[in-house]
């Protein structure tokens, strides 16, 4: 019997979802090495492999079968082939660009365990999507707005979110693309360093926010009466002061954000709120040129920086903060119990934390690998991120339903145990 891949999806999967992976047709108790492949649309190779035994049957199957030491990862991993490939050149983070094309996966099988791996035994391709069948995508240049509109198919109209990413700029469409896969319309929200808006990040302004939030608002494919916002990194300290200063937000979900203004002026009507002060001192590199700059960044509760601290006890929403205990781009852990502080001391709900031992700074949808250190805009050399990859995956994984289920909850008054998927 000749050995061939089988897959479950078999052909196509959604990036977010579990794909099943299985070998028949090897010899009883066969050695093999298993290795994916995956291109980046810069063209960047990102890789991961695995040692395995196959049965007394010659079947292999990833979901019973642990993988041995020597590969990218040990233990049983049915998703390890995913979450584990890594850039073949230093300081790459896997993103997706287009969310209308799908990744290309590749899975070989070679004989042996050897480095290089013997002959290849068999191989198949897979598509990883992001797009579901009926989704549209809409690109938003409505005043001032440079967006990107997700709208789920089906009967309107649907839960509204803008989601912003961090200080990295542009305009990264795949998370709010994977979620409106979920019934949600969700808005990706650019705010600089894409065509027309402001190069660099100097100054941010909230007027530019509140016309996305009354866009999203007047739009009849969105339910109202208010929306979500989800941010993660600078997004969310953005989405913080949206909810504190603009109307129409029900809850904002924060993934490893600052409770404080950070990196740039911000500025609404006659309001000004500096950034939190930076000092270049507390940032230690190590051998490889790496920073780390966890306590680079001054305390919001000292001194001039409370200045820097967002007003979130004005905000009329729930939060809900998403937290990776190993983030080592700042101290999300200490924001988060601080905003909490700070709302119940001003008598409001306390906001829901879910802390993931283990996970870093870019808390992504699930599957994404995690990325150990990348290039900071901001900084201006790779920074480490944090996180051990096995616990960032299941902090992905656990985090991408809890965010789901809030925003569920809050904007449709479903309890969280009900499935809208389509």
């Amino acid at each position: 019997m000749v050995p061939s891949v089988r897959l479950s999806p078999a052909t196509r999967s959604l990036f977010d979802e579990p794909l099943a992976i299985a070998v028949q047709g090897l010899g009883p108790r066969q050695q093999v090495t298993l290795r994916t492949s995956l291109r980046d649309e810069a063209g960047e190779l990102f890789q991961a492999c695995a040692r395995y035994q196959a049965g007394d049957d010659g079947g292999l199957d990833l979901a019973r079968c642990p993988a041995l030491p020597g590969g990218s990862f040990s233990g049983l991993e049915p998703m390890g082939l995913l979450w584990a490939l890594q850039p073949q050149r230093p300081f790459r983070r896997l993103v997706k660009r287009d969310v209308q094309t799908p990744f290309l996966l590749q899975l070989e099988v070679f004989e042996g365990h050897g480095e290089p791996p013997g002959r290849i035994l068999a191989q198949v391709q897979h598509e990883r999507a992001f797009l579901r069948d009926g989704v549209q995508r809409v690109p938003v240049r409505e005043g001032r707005i440079r967006a990107t509109l997700f709208l789920p198919p089906g009967n309107g109209p649907f839960p509204g979110i803008i989601d912003l990413y961090g200080a990295g700029g542009g305009l990264p469409e795949y998370r709010a693309c994977l979620l409106a896969n979920y019934g949600f319309a969700v808005l990706a929200l650019a705010f600089y360093g894409y065509e027309d808006l402001p190069k660099e990040m100097k100054e941010l302004h909230l007027e530019y926010f509140e016309e996305a939030i009354n866009y999203m608002l007047q739009h009849t494919q969105v339910k109202g009466p208010g929306i979500g916002l989800l941010g993660i990194s600078k997004g969310g300290d953005l989405c913080i002061s949206m909810a504190s200063f603009l109307k129409g937000i029900t809850a904002a979900t924060l993934i490893n954000s600052s409770v404080a203004n950070v990196g740039a002026v911000l500025r609404y009507k006659d309001i000004t709120i500096p950034p939190l002060g930076v000092n270049a001192n507390h940032i230690k590199v190590n051998k490889s040129g790496i920073a780390d700059i966890v306590d680079a960044l001054n305390n919001p509760l000292e001194g001039p920086d409370h200045q820097s601290f967002i007003p979130l006890e004005k905000a009329e929403c729930h939060f809900l903060f998403i937290v990776g205990q190993d983030d080592r781009n700042w101290k999300s852990e200490f924001f988060a119990v601080e905003g909490s502080k700070r709302l119940q001391a001003h008598g409001k709900e306390k906001p829901e934390i879910v802390c993931y031992p283990g996970a870093g700074h870019y808390i992504e949808p699930p599957f994404f690998p995690m990325c150990a250190a990348s290039m900071h805009v901001l900084v201006g050399k790779p920074v480490m991120w944090g996180g051990e990859p096995k616990a960032h995956c299941e902090a992905q994984i656990d985090a991408w339903q809890q965010i789901q289920a809030f925003f569920r909850k809050h904007l449709t008054g479903k309890p969280s145990g009900t499935s809208n998927k389509l």
